[in-house]
C-alpha cells in the first residue's frame, strides 16, 4: 500500500500570484496567468528560497533569525473560504492580491485543514507538499486597512481557520490558470496522544 493515496479530490486553480518584494507593513502582490517553480519556490516570488530566517511562528522550537528550511514557499488559499471571510466581514468582494497568496483553488472542502505533508499534483507532474494551515496576520489586515478603511481591523478574527495552506515545491515545473491539482492524501490515521488509537 502507498504511504501517499490519490484522492479524486481536484484543486482547480482559479488565480495565481507573486510577492514580488518582501515588505514590513502591507502585502503587495502581482497577479499572473502562470508561474514558474524550481527548487527554491516560485522563481521571482519574495518568499522563495531553500531556507529561511525563523519568526514568531517557530520561536517555541527556534530562537528568532535562526535559519531553518523553508516549507513556506506559497502560500495558496480556497476560493470558497475567502468568499467566507468577505461574507463575515462584509465586504463585496475579497481580493486575492491582499492575501499574497500564489494560488487561489476551487472545489476543494474544508481547505485549511488539509493534513500536512499531502500534496497537489497538475497533470504536468509539477507537485507542491503542504506544510501547515496558515494563521491570519497582521500585515493583512494593514493591506485590506488601506483599501477599505475600518475593515482590516476584523481579518484576523474571520479569517482563522480560513486562511488556508502553506507548501514547498517537491517537483519543479510550471502552473497555469486552469490547472486541476489533483490531491495526494498520507495513508495514516489522526494522531492519537494517549497512544490508544487504532490502526485503521
Amino acid at each position: 500500500m502507498p504511504a501517499l493515496v490519490a484522492t479524486e479530490v481536484f484543486a482547480k486553480i482559479t488565480w495565481l500570484g507573486v510577492v514580488p518584494e518582501r515588505r514590513r507593513a502591507e502585502v503587495e502582490t502581482e497577479c499572473r496567468s502562470e508561474i514558474d517553480l524550481d527548487w527554491d519556490g516560485v522563481v521571482g516570488g519574495a518568499h522563495s528560497g531553500r531556507n529561511r530566517a525563523s519568526d514568531s511562528r517557530v520561536m517555541q522550537q527556534h530562537k528568532r533569525n535562526t535559519q531553518i528550511a523553508n516549507v513556506r514557499q506559497l502560500s495558496i488559499v480556497s476560493e470558497e473560504e475567502i468568499a467566507e471571510i468577505a461574507r463575515a466581514m462584509n465586504i463585496a468582494q475579497f481580493d486575492p492580491e491582499w492575501l499574497g497568496a500564489n494560488l487561489v483553488v476551487s472545489g476543494c472542502p474544508d481547505f485549511s485543514h488539509i493534513p500536512p505533508s499531502s500534496r497537489f499534483q497538475s497533470e504536468n507532474g509539477t507537485t507542491l507538499i503542504v506544510d501547515m494551515q496558515n494563521y491570519p496576520c497582521h500585515q493583512i489586515a494593514m493591506t485590506i486597512e488601506r483599501d477599505l478603511p475600518g475593515q482590516g481591523k476584523s481579518f484576523k478574527q474571520h479569517a482563522k481557520g480560513r486562511r488556508g495552506l502553506t507548501a514547498w515545491v517537491e517537483r519543479p515545473g510550471q502552473l497555469f490558470l486552469g490547472d486541476q491539482l489533483r490531491l495526494h492524501c498520507p495513508e495514516q490515521r489522526a494522531w492519537q496522544p494517549d497512544g490508544q488509537g487504532q490502526l485503521l
